[in-house]
């Protein structure tokens, strides 16, 4: 293949995507990145139109799925991303079928209310949906710009030496877990899906990723910590979070089930203890940038193009169906049974111990936090401590693992891990969190 050694398809397309992906720009409600204004913006000139349109893909999902299943059509078998998009095994095939009734159910409003009220069936038809729809359809095209344009490869070089020694990830993974800082985790899971694919990422590596750096957004924080009646402490609010993050990034990945995953590629093939090893006569930085302009050399434009469309089809027909499922099922529990409830109770001694105000209250918001992160806010805000409601709110961001969304969207990928790998994730994330944060909050209140 023709080889390009020209330094401005490095810099130009890379600069880019730094500018969408990764840097703030102020809005009335506060930081934000560009992509998320352009999805924003998609969101209010489509209007009502958005749940409609995600009805028609995920059923659309479901029947080709059906399809694929009953007759393997010639261009599935030609097709290596077709095939990897429909020929899904009977389990993810009953969750895209799942995914099209709950769909068809909420933005029809027939069947059982429990399935289509606001609070369930309705919260990811109307408010999830639409926001996953732009976000994947501008990052999904967009994204190449960070991948395949030699970024990763001068990043990853010049970082290896913070991050595999912190948290035995490869210097590339600052990306991700920057995007989703600044944007969104679900941009973080998409990046970390591509990586993995690609054959950047061990199993492990991309286990890790997925599941303590797909961190939500600063605007995000901002609306969970004014839903409790905080604004005034943000600062501490965040800064916490970030504290807790940065812990259970550190311990996690030595522990199981993370520390048991394999480090192997997606292929089978396992890391060498070479893979990252910087040369004699380069520094990190140099080496990492002839890196870059070779892997910069080598794309073409129409590939980057090709790659971007296939990226939104994956997310849409591919990952949105799941989330559907998934996250409908989670709210309908979390609405119509106790059952988080009483899956609160063995964290009462612990609240007690830490001397949290109105610690039954509390606990009953701690696992509803695995349906949706915005559940225990919107239950805590009534609790008359402000101890206890900075506790909460902090807590729901920091357990990061929450089905409505990013639980949804790792299932949904080739990411290498489970509905239990996920809940026990859930559960280590909130034990090492929570004295963390109360331990602040002591300090503050």
């Amino acid at each position: 293949m023709h080889e390009s050694r020209s330094p401005w398809r490095f810099i130009l397309p890379s600069a880019l995507g730094v500018l969408l992906f990764m840097t703030p720009v102020p809005m009335e409600d506060g930081m934000t990145i560009p992509i998320a204004v352009l999805s924003g913006a998609l969101q209010n000139a489509l209007g009502g139109m958005i749940p409609g349109l995600m009805t028609f893909l995920i059923v659309l999902a479901a029947l080709f799925t059906l399809i694929v299943k009953a007759v393997r059509p010639g261009f599935i078998r030609r097709s290596a991303f077709w095939a990897s998009l429909f020929d899904v095994s009977v389990f993810w095939t009953i969750v895209r079928i799942a995914g099209a009734v709950f769909a068809v159910m909420t933005y029809f409003k027939i069947g059982p209310e429990a399935v289509w009220s606001e609070a369930t069936g309705g919260t990811l038809l109307f408010s999830l949906l639409p926001v996953l729809f732009s976000v994947f359809l501008f990052a999904g095209l967009l994204l190449p710009l960070l991948l395949n344009f030699g970024l990763l490869e001068f990043v990853g070089y010049s970082l290896t030496k913070i991050m595999r020694p912190l948290f035995l990830l490869p210097g590339r993974s600052s990306i991700d877990a920057l995007a989703s800082w600044l944007g969104d985790g679900t941009i973080g899971v998409l990046l970390t899906s591509k990586q993995y694919e690609e054959g950047f990422y061990t199993k492990k590596e991309a286990a890790i990723i997925g599941t303590m750096f797909s961190v939500v957004s600063i605007t995000f924080c901002l609306v969970v910590i004014g839903q409790v009646g905080l604004e005034q402490y943000f600062i501490p609010f965040y800064l916490t979070v970030i504290l807790a993050g940065i812990a259970c990034a550190l311990i996690m990945p030595r522990i199981p089930p993370l520390s048991r995953k394999p480090d192997t590629f997606i292929n089978e093939a396992p890391r060498q203890a070479d893979d990252e090893a910087i040369p004699a006569g380069y520094t990190s930085f140099s080496y990492g940038y002839e890196q870059a302009v070779k892997r910069a050399g080598r794309n073409q434009f129409t590939e980057t193009a090709a790659d971007g469309l296939k990226n939104v089809l994956d997310m849409w027909l591919g990952v949105i169906p799941i989330v559907m499922a998934l996250g409908t099922t989670a709210l309908i529990i979390a609405e119509t049974t106790p059952l988080f409830q009483w899956l609160g109770l063995p964290f009462i001694p612990l609240l007690e111990l830490l001397q949290i105000p109105f610690a039954r209250e509390a606990s009953e918001t701690i696992m509803i936090g695995f349906a949706d992160m915005f559940l225990p806010a919107i239950l805590g805000e009534s609790i008359q401590s402000e101890l206890t409601r900075f506790v909460i709110a902090a807590l729901s961001v920091s357990q990061l693992i929450y089905m409505s969304e990013v639980g949804g969207l790792l299932l949904g990928t080739k990411i290498p891990v489970s509905f239990k790998d996920l809940l026990l994730i859930f559960i280590i994330r909130t034990l090492i969190s929570l004295p963390i944060i109360a331990g602040v909050a002591h300090l503050y209140f």
